[in-house]
């Protein structure tokens, strides 16, 4: 277990670049791929889901293996990662509720100004298309959503929390260090920069988890926050005739 009082902190530019660059990498993955899927039938989400596959896991989760072989001489995660202090069963399903409930409210609320920034200044810009208007094939909505449940709801969101929350907030060097995270994490989401003033907001309450020092908290949150994204396009592929 590390202390996030005691673990050495990066640079300014180091914090900035290592939340930016993964996210350079998966816009510029996905801008490159969205339009040869839609040509094939594909909706441009299961870009997205290509890029957490082939970009985000291998980028995020291979530099965390890389600098525990450094530290440790094996691929390990000792060391590395922070805020793994255990607690109680019951307060997992409290705090992840909690954590659900703010986040589900803040990006419900602040959804009208996502549209206004879309449609004024974002308007030319591809928008993140899920599939779910009737135009795309039962086949490739069920490829799409299958493989959205194994890295877009359980894998990405994990290796996201292990990176961001776990290894790289303890080691920015700021007195404000959650808000200053919070708005390089908004940023990192390149492919949707509409949505840059709700995820700053949206994604605070993840830091409940730093306060808790447990990262476990904001990884099954996240995850389940991108559960209804599936359950959704699922009740919708089932409705198709």
């Amino acid at each position: 277990m590390t202390n996030q009082q005691t673990v050495e902190k990066h640079t300014l530019v180091q914090s900035i670049l290592l939340h930016w660059f993964p996210g350079i990498l998966i816009g510029i993955f996905y801008f490159l791929i969205r339009e040869p899927l839609q040509n094939n039938g594909y909706p441009s989400a299961f870009g997205l889901i290509l890029a957490i596959v082939f970009v985000l896991v291998p980028v995020e989760l291979g530099y965390l293996l890389l600098k525990g072989k450094q530290t440790t001489g094996r691929y390990t995660f000792d060391g590395l990662i922070s805020y793994r202090k255990p607690l109680p069963w019951w307060q997992y399903i409290v705090w992840v509720l909690i954590v659900l409930a703010l986040m589900g409210a803040i990006f419900t609320v602040m959804k009208p100004l996502d549209n206004f920034l879309l449609e004024k200044l974002f308007f030319w810009m591809p928008t993140l298309d899920s599939g779910l208007d009737g135009s795309y094939s039962k086949t490739a909505l069920i490829v799409t959503y299958s493989i959205f449940i194994v890295f877009g709801v359980v894998v990405g969101p994990a290796v996201e929390e292990l990176y961001f929350r776990g290894y790289l907030l303890p080691r920015i060097p700021l007195k404000n260090s959650e808000l200053f995270h919070s708005i390089l994490f908004a940023a990192y989401h390149l492919w949707t920069p509409w949505m840059f003033f709700t995820r700053i907001v949206g994604m605070i309450p993840l830091i409940i988890a730093v306060k808790k020092k447990n990262i476990y908290i904001g990884i099954i949150a996240h995850i389940l926050l991108n559960t209804l994204d599936v359950v959704v396009g699922f009740v919708f592929i089932f409705s198709l005739a």
